[in-house]
């Protein structure tokens, strides 16, 4: 008899979905949600504070509306707290998931005994960086590594902490990195979700990428090396792929470009960010 704990794959599940202005992407994501196969699922979503009509989408679709702020890792906490289901899967609103993804992530926790589920993504939208940032992701599909969790027993994350309220960007990593080093086990579904990124500019990424690195201080201060660790990580992951890079040149350059850019939003933020915690 295996000693891996018994998942049951008719638990009840709660998606949470922090939002703010999405009114381009929500009405797709959330229906993404309530057309899933699995009996028992809960959504709630979680706004803060939206002027462009995403409330009004959110209300007619969610089971639960709830305005709650300041940033996505307090919204998700939010989400977390009010839950009703076992298990918590957590999206952010410009995703969207096949009908079957959250059936078959508890079919991958209960054959393997994890108490987290990653969803591997693809990113979908127009325009030549959108194309660059899909072929990115698509050296990271079969690394569980770099893929964090999304699917969580919720007494796990009442009990171990979810969110860390002082980063926005690296909370995801953040939470894979605590689950790793508590034992917890992580696994990948057999599903690919859709991650809706429209059309990226130069402008779009640098701006996240600053706003993201403004937590990296946080993070590193959590996670010793983790930076480089995962940076190692990246590179790797191209290198396994450089066959599927080569295919593509124009679009596996403009990748490079993109990640360079990235980095030096990030540096720029990080360097912010520990300015605002010297000042505070």
């Amino acid at each position: 008899m295996s000693d891996r704990p018994q998942q049951d794959t008719t638990a009840s599940v709660t998606v949470v979905v922090p939002t703010r202005n999405n009114i381009r992407t929500i009405e797709a994501c959330l229906r993404s949600v309530v057309e899933q196969t699995h009996p028992d699922v809960e959504l709630v979503v979680v706004d803060n504070h939206s002027t462009d009509g995403t409330p009004e989408v959110a209300r007619r679709l969610a089971d639960r509306f709830i305005t709650a702020g300041p940033e996505r890792s307090a919204q998700r906490n939010t989400g977390i707290e009010a839950a009703r289901g076992e298990w918590v899967l957590w999206l952010d609103s410009d995703m969207i998931l096949p009908p079957r993804t959250i059936a078959l992530a508890l079919e991958t926790a209960e054959a393997t005994g994890a108490t987290g589920i990653a969803l591997p993504e693809r990113t979908i939208g127009e325009g030549f960086w959108t194309a660059c940032r899909a072929l990115e992701r698509e050296c990271y599909l079969d690394d569980p590594w770099l893929h964090n969790p999304r699917l969580v027993r919720r007494d796990y994350l009442l009990g171990e902490g979810a969110f860390h309220t002082d980063m926005s960007g690296p909370e995801d990593a953040d939470l894979r990195m605590k689950m790793r080093a508590s034992g917890a086990g992580i696994e990948l579904a057999p599903i690919i979700i859709d991650h809706d990124e429209g059309r990226l500019t130069v402008s779009d990424v640098m701006s996240k990428r600053y706003y993201y690195g403004r937590s990296i201080p946080a993070f590193a201060r959590e996670h010793e090396g983790a930076v480089g660790q995962q940076g190692r990580a990246v590179l790797r992951a191209y290198v396994r792929n450089h066959r599927r890079l080569l295919q593509d040149p124009a679009h596996a350059a403009g990748m490079v470009a993109l990640r360079a850019m990235e980095a030096g939003g990030y540096a720029l933020g990080a360097r912010r960010g520990r300015k605002d915690r010297a000042a505070s």
